[in-house]
């Protein structure tokens, strides 16, 4: 897709470290996880293979991923914009949803918007909570869906810290995912820019995106582990987002919930939970899921 409308975007490989013996198992677990999804191109390393591609590195093995890759991810998401709007279609912003209904009395089954501000309704044949963060408070604001239907929320904070200068590295490098979150790894952009994140801090609520500088000394220790000539002063507070979980801390990750009218009784409504990363890099796949959901 990247490649058919230009946008920007490089496959740079990946590498997910052990930086103990004891994570090496961790490792082929997260091979065979792979393989059975459909992802055969995971390498085993060993410590002395992973030096000869970054000699910067420390780590007692890794597995390559030589798929993974990097876009520009705004540019992408202004090109599925305009494939939107090419098909007929229209973003209109800063209009919140107050409320889904579904329609009864018709020849086809219809869902009514209630849209804020001056209370415009829209009739819909299909409707895709996409909400993200708001995705389980707008399903719980949706007449006919059982409760039970509906995922608690909780949000888990993700703190970036950029490297002032370049990283000695020219592949994404991940640690063993953590709980929670899959660790403070080191993640490049087009322009070669390191950063290095996000770590899990679990909020009460979805409105803080500052970045506590004193949690720098955590990044330092985490980082270290798999960089350990990381200088002291080199990492500077970035920027943060929320994930939108639906498992809270302590209970195991729970995966992408793609809900449609199959699942919960109700016509037309398609519900996306727990979508946080990587539901960009999966976005393609994820429509062509919800695709197959609204058309049950």
């Amino acid at each position: 897709y990247c490649a058919e409308r230009g946008i920007a975007h490089r496959r740079c490989g990946k590498l997910i470290v052990a930086t103990s013996a004891a994570q090496v198992d961790e490792l082929r677990a997260i091979r065979q996880r792979a393989a059975a999804n459909g992802v055969g191109d995971l390498q085993l390393l060993t410590q002395a293979e992973a030096l000869a591609l970054e000699p910067h590195l420390a780590c007692e093995a890794a597995l390559l991923s030589r798929s993974t890759g990097i876009v520009d991810s705004h540019g992408l998401m202004l090109s599925l914009l305009g494939d939107v709007e090419n098909a007929g279609g229209m973003l209109a912003v800063h209009s919140e949803v107050k409320s889904l209904a579904a329609h009864e009395g018709r020849a086809q089954p219809a869902i009514h918007l209630i849209v804020g501000g001056e209370r415009t309704e829209l009739l819909a044949r299909t409707v895709v909570n996409a909400a993200g963060l708001q995705a389980p408070a707008l399903a719980a604001r949706t007449q006919r869906l059982d409760a039970r239907h509906v995922p608690r929320a909780f949000f888990a904070k993700g703190n970036y810290f950029t490297l002032a200068g370049r990283a000695p590295f020219s592949r994404l490098i991940y640690p063993v995912p953590e709980p929670g979150g899959l660790g403070v790894h080191l993640t490049l952009d087009l322009g070669g820019q390191a950063k290095f994140g996000p770590d899990v801090q679990w909020v009460a609520s979805a409105d803080d995106y500052l970045v506590d500088p004193a949690r720098g000394d955590a990044f330092y220790a985490e980082v270290r582990k798999y960089w350990p000539a990381l200088a002291d002063g080199a990492l500077q507070p970035g920027y943060a987002g929320i994930r939108p979980k639906i498992s809270g801390p302590g209970e195991p990750a729970a995966d992408f919930v793609i809900q449609g009218p199959r699942g919960h009784g109700v016509p037309g409504l398609v519900n996306l939970f727990g979508i946080e990363s990587p539901g960009l890099t999966s976005c393609l796949a994820v429509a062509e899921q919800v695709v197959a959901q609204a058309l049950v």
